[in-house]
This record gives structure tokens, sequence and C-alpha cells, in this order.
């Protein structure tokens, strides 16, 4: 038996339920985004506060305001992608506008305002929409394979099957189409049997991941500022995944080509809680810490699949997969993170932040369904992983 190309792993993924170890390790991650300042900073804010996207961060830095305040961003975002497939090199990416941040401050000044003040000086509410991540991205490969199609990849998952009871979103496609063909033992051929076909496949995806912080922080004797916030996430990710092959060399006896096209819609809802600390050692040093926990999330999939196939003499065919819909519950990991600032007065400041987190403890479940295997995957394929981030800041007048 041939062994098949990769390929094959990253298409055929939609049964009754959609998810794998990957939909779990990608809704896992967070890119640096906000204002342009803690982007700029390169998202080491842990111990310095005084920006908007801090409530989705350390929430302790909103004690740093020393007066209510609203801001708004904007950015654009770009995604590129460079693939080798096969010996052949592509590049792809997509460009999308959007917000990442806007909230507003609101501080609450006690009566003892002088440097030296002992005791609570202030308290703050916040509220801020911050984009955690962003998916927008088009992702393309192609390359001519000698040794095997993915149609070869659906006459083995389709062997000794009845075509009554074969994937309706992958190789009941392939039979309705005339892609693989059953003998009277139930033994599948392959209308591209043994590759020597030019592979193409390209992917869009969109969405993004977004957190609406409601903060509540205070300040200590302008030394210790304490935070708390609900953190409500929004999740969307859709994914539209076109791949075809086409016998550009007459290798086959009637096939010409087909396209395989999957697409995939998720949306979740989640909920979690941040707490942390910034301690003012020195007008020169500042620490700071905050613990993320787990954000839990209510999952809504649907998804589908159509095929069309043609064949010589104009012969053309397709059909479509019925809708599929999934609810489940993925729980994203904790997060933990460190930071040490250095404040030179006026002139400007130096940040380093430690972050640590492990989505090997992401979990996904169901009622009635049972996700042992995605959760061991889950368990096997993915650690904690150690984020260093440093950013620095100068001024020049007005300028920084």
């Amino acid at each position: 038996m041939k062994k098949l190309p990769l390929i094959a792993a990253l298409l055929v993924h939609f049964s009754l339920a959609a998810q794998t170890d990957l939909d779990a390790f990608r809704y896992s991650q967070r890119s640096v985004a906000g204002t342009a300042r803690y982007i700029s900073m390169g998202g080491a804010f842990t111990a310095l506060g005084g920006d908007m996207t801090t409530l989705s961060h350390n929430p302790a830095g909103q004690g740093i305001y020393r007066g209510s305040e609203f801001t708004f961003s904007s950015s654009v975002f770009t995604g590129n992608s460079r693939s080798d497939y096969l010996g052949d090199n592509m590049t792809d990416g997509r460009t999308n506008f959007n917000i990442p941040n806007v909230g507003a401050v609101f501080t609450a000044l006690q009566n003892n305002q002088t440097v030296n003040a002992s005791g609570w000086i202030s308290w703050n509410f916040g509220i801020a929409y911050n984009r955690l991540m962003d998916f927008h991205n088009v992702r393309s490969f192609e390359g001519y394979n000698t040794t095997s199609s993915l149609v070869d990849y659906f006459a083995q998952q389709a062997n000794g099957i009845y075509p009554d009871n074969l994937d309706r979103f992958n190789e009941d496609l392939a039979y309705q189409t005339y892609l693989i063909n059953p003998d009277s033992t139930l033994n599948y051929s392959s209308a591209a049997a043994g590759g020597n076909v030019l592979q193409r496949r390209s992917s869009e995806t969109r969405g993004a991941i977004s957190e609406t912080s409601l903060t509540f922080s205070g300040n200590y004797s302008n030394k210790l500022y304490l935070g708390g916030s609900i953190g409500i996430v929004g999740l969307r990710y859709r994914e539209d995944t076109y791949f075809d092959e086409v016998d550009t060399q007459n290798q086959h006896d009637s096939l010409q080509q087909y396209e395989y096209a999957s697409f995939l819609n998720s949306e979740g809802s989640g909920l979690n809680l941040k707490f942390g600390f910034i301690y003012r050692a020195s007008d020169l040093f500042r620490i700071g810490g905050a613990i993320h926990t787990p954000t839990w999330y209510n999952m809504s999939d649907a998804y589908s699949s159509t095929m069309a196939s043609k064949f010589d003499k104009g012969k053309t065919y397709r059909y479509a997969s019925p809708d599929g819909a999934f609810d489940y519950f993925y729980k994203s990991p904790f997060r933990a993170m460190l930071g040490a600032g250095f404040i030179f007065g006026k002139a400007g400041l130096l940040s380093v932040d430690y972050e640590f987190s492990d989505a090997g403890q992401s979990t996904v479940r169901a009622d009635g369904y049972g996700f042992s295997q995605v959760n061991a995957d889950i368990r096997r394929k993915y650690v904690g992983t150690h984020t260093l981030r440093a950013g620095t800041e100068w001024k020049l007048d007005n300028v920084s």
C-alpha cells in the first residue's frame, strides 16, 4: 500500500464531531494585539499598566490610572504564509482592517492625594473590548504527486463498507461522484489510482477571539496596585478549504479532474477570571504578576462539504453533504505571567515579561459524546510553553 501524503490527514476530519486536537490548539493561542503602545512594546506590560489593553492582560494595571479615560484603536492586520509542497513553493496571505481595542476607565479618588499618602488612594472601574487573536489568513499550495491521490485515501477508508453507510461528508461524496467504485466484495477502486495528478489546495480562514473585560482595581499607598476582572469572551472561526486534483498528463483512463470543498463555521462564548498585582518597589523598579483562569466556552460548529468531478466526454457529477451541526464545551489552558519594569524618569522605560501556558491542559467534552481520544491527543502532542516578551519606550519631546 502506498503511503498517502499529509494532505489526507489535513483535509479529512469532518464527521459527526469535527473537533480534533488541532482545534483545541488553535483556540488556545493568543497574539499581541491591542493599543498601538501595547503592540509596539511587544505586549510586555505585566509590570507597567496604564494602558487599556492591560484590562485583558494584568487587571492591576488599571490601578495606575489617576483619572478617567476613554481610548479607541484601529489597526490593519496582515497574515502571510509560505508553502513548500512536493518541490513547489507558493506564498499567499490576507490583509484586513479591524478594531483591536476600545474601552473606558472611571476613577474614584480618595481624599488623600499627596505623594507620600498611605492607605487607599483611588479605586478604578473599567470596561474594555480587546481582540486577543486574529484568524484572518489565506494559505495555498500545489504540487505534482507521483505516488498517491486523495481519492486513494477515500477508497481505503471505504473498503468493506456498504455505500449506504459511507461517511456522508467524505467517502460518500467520492462514491456519489464516481471517484470510488466498489466491486462485489466491497473493495473500492480509485479513479486516480497511484496519483500522477496535480494537487492544489487553498484555505481561507476568518474570525477572531475577542474579550470584553469588566475590571475593578485599587491603588494602595502609590506602592501596591491590585486588580481583578471578569472576561466575557467571544470566538468566531470560519474555514473554507478547496482541494482539487487534475490529470494534467493524461495518466488516467477517464478522470480529468475533481474538486473537494469543505466548510467549517465555529462560534463560541466563554467566561474567565483574572487577578493581578503591581508593586512599585522604587521610582526605578516595578514588579507585576497575573493569573488567568481557563476560559470555559460553549461552542457550536456547523460544517458541510461538496464534491464535483469531471470525466471524459463531458460527464460531470456534483454532490453535497447534509448540513452538519454539533454543540460542545471547550476549556482553554490557564495562564500565569510575571513581569519587571524599569522606569527611567520621564526619559523612557524597559519592560520584560515571562508567561507560562500549557495547551496540553485544554479539554473538549460534550453531552452524550466521548472525546477521550481527542483529549488524549491533546495531552500527548502539546506541552507547556514559556514565552518571553521585552519592550522599550523612549521619549523625545512629545514623541515616544
